[in-house]
Formats: C-alpha cells, structure tokens, sequence
C-alpha cells in the first residue's frame, strides 16, 4: 500500500522524500514497480481517479453513498465497503450540515390558513403540493441576504426561487411568481409554508386566489411541519456556503447551485439517488 501511494503521487514529489516520509527504501520501490502493480491495486488506482473526479464534480459535497451510485453507473461493480476504504486513504469527505436558523415573523394580526397538508410530504405528480420558506446568509462581516424558496413535493424540484437583502413580501411573491410562471399549474394546487408575515400578507394570498391555489400553514413554532424546506436550506448550506464575500457572489452561486446542481444533477435520497429534474423526465417518460 505504500509503494502504491509513492506511485500515485511521484509526480508531485520526489520519490527519496516520500520513501523517507513513509520508511521504505528507494531501491525496494523500483524492485516493486518493475514488479507491476497487483490487478488489485491497478483497479485501486482507477477507483481512486474517478472518485476524485467525482467528487470535484459534485462540488466537494457528495459522500460515500453518492459516490458509489456515481461509479455504479459508470460501469463500475465496487461495494460500498471498499469505497469507504478508498476515500479514507484519499482523505474525501461529504460536507456536514449546518446550524438552523430561525427567520419567521408570526407575530401579526393576519388570518391563518389551516395545515392541510399536516406532514404528509408525498405527491402523485407534479404540480399538485408545493413547500415554500425562507433563510436567511451572511454577506461580508454584518449584512444579511435573504432566500426565498418554493419546491415540488413530487420530485424536490426547486421550481421558485428569489433572493434579496430585505425579508418582505416582495421576496416571497417573486419566487411564487417564478413558480407559476415556470410550471403554469391547474387549479387545485396545495402551497404550503410557515405562517410568517410574508406568507400571510394580503398580496401573496391574493396571488394564491388568482391562481386556484389552496393555502397551508404549519402550526406555530413547529419546523416539523415544514421539514422539506428546512432539510433543502440545511442541504444548500452545507454543500454551498452560508457566509458570501458579496451579493454578486452570493447570487451567482446560488444559481449555480440551485439550477445547474441541485435540480439537474444533484442525487436525491428520496428519489432513489436520481436528480429532481431526471426524476421528472424519467416518471414521464
């Protein structure tokens, strides 16, 4: 296993320092090169290319599980088991969640729509129950930025999104808008979201009305209700950042991350390790 990292990572080191660094002789490392490598250490080397190649391509954020489905489908038969091993000696690791952050404003004098959806965050097809929410990131030392969310329970598709430096209705209406506009849904449609005031207000419930679609609220000071939009925040924040150097930055890279990451490439769990968007076309098809 040693020669085999020298052998990897010859290019980037003189061969003396890393003998001497892992207490190996050089003589002994050319005896084993002009051995060969084992068929298992030569099928190691592969592994360990793709999986790096992989891993970059995920932004540095899939772990174990989305990997192996990675290798799975580009032809390779490797157990889970081995590619543990494997990013263990290459040092890879998934990114960890980050904290939740609270950033509903209930207190308002608005009426509450009922819980109809009540945790049941399944859909039969798409366009039929959307979760909405917003998070809040730091830009730069003190400032804030705001993002507001809607997603399809059918297949976990961001289908409306928004960002802005000020937590109002403007912001919610604008990922709602993005919404129907994108997805053009019948009448019949179950929103659901928290009862903030950007959620209650007259404009955004008007714009539901208009549109035939039903309003759904979580009881109060309960994440449970909304536990889809607060896993997809907490998957946003840790795979992307919750910190930006600027609102350009944090704008750029959230479009990166919602539009050509999560919903055209990103695995899902729930969609048994496909993306929202290949899910979609798949179920059509």
């Amino acid at each position: 296993m040693r020669f085999v990292f020298i052998a990897a990572e010859k290019a980037n080191h003189s061969v003396t320092i890393l003998c001497r660094c892992l207490r190996v002789t050089r003589s002994g490392f050319y005896a084993w090169l002009r051995r060969g490598l084992s068929a298992r250490a030569q099928r190691d080397l592969v592994l360990r290319t793709k999986l790096r190649a992989f891993h970059t391509a995920s932004g540095q954020v899939y772990g174990r599980p989305r990997l192996w489905r990675d290798l799975r489908e580009d032809g390779e038969a490797v157990s889970e088991k081995r590619v543990k091993r494997l990013m263990r000696e290459e040092q890879i690791q998934g990114k960890v969640p980050k904290r939740f952050k609270q950033t509903t404003n209930s207190d308002h004098t608005d009426p509450i729509a009922a819980n109809v959806l009540d945790r049941d965050f399944t859909a039969a097809a798409p366009n039929q129950r959307w979760v909405g929410d917003t998070t809040e990131f730091v830009i730069g030392e003190h400032a804030k930025l705001y993002l507001a969310a809607i997603l399809d329970l059918y297949s976990r598709f961001v289908v409306g999104w928004a960002i802005s430096a000020v937590n109002d209705r403007r912001l919610t209406l604008k990922a709602l808008e993005m919404a129907v506009q994108r997805r053009c849904p019948e009448p019949g449609l179950l929103h659901h979201s928290d009862r903030g005031c950007t959620y209650t207000c007259e404009d955004y419930q008007r714009y539901l009305a208009t549109h035939g679609i039903t309003c759904s609220m979580s009881r109060r000071a309960d994440c449970y209700d909304n536990a889809v939009m607060e896993s997809f925040f907490a998957t946003v924040k840790k795979e992307k950042a919750d910190r930006f150097p600027s609102y350009s930055d944090a704008k750029m890279a959230l479009f990166d991350y919602i539009e050509v990451f999560y919903n055209q490439r990103r695995r899902h769990s729930t969609l048994g390790q496909v993306s929202p968007a290949r899910f979609e076309r798949e179920a059509a098809a």
